[in-house]
């Protein structure tokens, strides 16, 4: 049985457009960026039991250990989202909750945006990692960035 967490890693990754080679581990997703980088992917807490903020990333070299590590903050990449709940006037700053045997969004459900948006953000940061593809034009080789 899948469980939350793996599911909604599995809306953001599970189309190899952003990383190749996906593979989803309870509450983690693995990829391959390139031969040595691998990528680690996973919802995590910032300071409150219970309460996902923020998709934490990191790239793993196959011999040599964790290279970097970035944390997406919900926060600062949704803003407040606006909810029917009249508890949330101004709305509320998405977030996943675990809360007895429950683990869901909280007040918030995503759209296929937000993935998108979410999903993008991480592309955009492994990009800065990515080997740089060749072009081979008339017999001269460049470098495509």
């Amino acid at each position: 049985m899948m469980n939350t967490f793996e599911s909604e890693l599995r809306k953001l990754f599970d189309h190899d457009t952003v990383f190749a080679d996906t593979r989803f581990v309870g509450r983690t997703c693995y990829g391959k960026l390139s031969d040595h980088i691998r990528v680690r992917a996973e919802f995590i807490t910032l300071g409150y039991a219970d309460k996902y903020e923020a998709l934490k990333v990191s790239l793993l070299n196959r011999t040599e250990g964790v290279i970097d590590t970035t944390v997406i903050r919900f926060g600062d990449l949704f803003g407040k989202k606006q909810v029917s709940n009249p508890n949330f006037r101004d709305g509320i700053i998405p977030y996943i909750w675990t809360y007895g045997e429950r683990t869901e969004w909280y007040a918030y459900q995503p759209i296929k945006a937000d993935y998108k948006t979410l999903s993008d953000s991480v592309d955009n940061y492994l990009e800065v990692f990515r080997e740089p593809a060749q072009e081979h034009t008339a017999g001269i080789t460049q470098q495509m960035v």
